[in-house]
């Protein structure tokens, strides 16, 4: 099990715990073991406790990608156009980190209940975080890399249940389905990643279940920045962040603004929608 949070100041917040077939616990606070194997076979995942009744197959309308306000956000300094221009440019920073686990098969994902990030209806935030997850599975980039990444997704349904992720951002009990929603997360968390592994010895750990929540209650956030933007977060970008956090990316850090996996999220940006040479280097070391 691992969470990873992305952070307004750029802190990282990150913790791992393994438990080994032997009953050995291990765990790290500051980040996870690097493996370089793209070796081993997949090990299915089993939703043997989806739950989507008929009230939560239904469909609310388009929202035509409204941008209401979640929350009422503090007033946070944009710093994206100076930090960016102090780091190496995206095609050129190489740099990337990856956590100790893998999509064998395919991710199959859920869209949870109540309200989504920037206002939006539940079939139009499906809609954001398919195109975030789809950047990360197909290598979207500008740096003309062509999509060596072999990771599969696959949406399956609105439910009932919810990200198994506290307003402390900790991981709670996984309930089996992979669950994308928006809701409470410590104050300076823009969204949050929980990711539950099986041991594969030897190789990188077996993904069984990993959910994201956007913290709603204390920022705020938007499917369209504008030039009249203030204080949002844009969802595709948090959310290609985030999908590159379930298939395996970990953060990196000073220096490496210009990356959608730096370690900070900034406002009014749609820059992280676009993997750097870095970000894809890191996918095809996995995958």
């Amino acid at each position: 099990m691992s969470i990873s949070a992305l952070a307004t100041d750029g802190s990282t917040h990150g913790f791992t715990m393994e438990v080994a077939a032997d009953g050995k616990v291990t765990y790290d606070l500051v980040g996870t073991d690097t493996d370089s194997s793209t070796a081993g076979s997949d090990v299915p995942d089993v939703l043997s406790n989806a739950s989507t009744t008929a009230a939560d197959l239904s469909q609310e309308s388009d929202s035509a990608d409204a941008d209401a306000v979640d929350a009422g956000a503090p007033e946070q300094t944009e710093v994206a156009d100076v930090d960016s221009s102090a780091a190496a440019g995206a095609c050129s920073d190489g740099a990337y980190s990856t956590d100790d686990h893998k999509e064998y098969g395919t991710y199959e994902w859920y869209i949870g209940d109540g309200g989504m990030p920037g206002g939006l209806s539940r079939d139009d935030a499906r809609k954001a975080f398919w195109d975030a997850i789809d950047n990360i599975t197909d290598s979207y980039n500008n740096c003309g890399y062509d999509d060596q990444v072999g990771a599969r997704h696959h949406y399956r349904a609105p439910t009932s249940y919810e990200a198994d992720i506290n307003s402390k951002t900790q991981c709670t009990p996984r309930d089996g389905l992979s669950t994308w929603d928006a809701g409470n997360l410590g104050a300076n968390v823009v969204a949050a990643t929980c990711v539950w592994t099986w041991p594969m010895p030897g190789v990188k750990n077996d993904l069984r279940e990993a959910d994201v929540r956007f913290n709603t209650t204390d920022l705020d956030f938007t499917n369209k920045p504008t030039s009249s933007c203030r204080n949002k977060f844009d969802i595709r970008s948090v959310g290609t962040h985030e999908a590159g956090h379930v298939f395996g990316l970990g953060h990196v850090n000073s220096g490496h603004q210009n990356l959608t996996m730096y370690t900070n999220s900034f406002t009014c940006t749609t820059k992280a929608r676009t993997l750097g040479k870095g970000d894809v280097l890191g996918l095809r070391s996995i995958y």
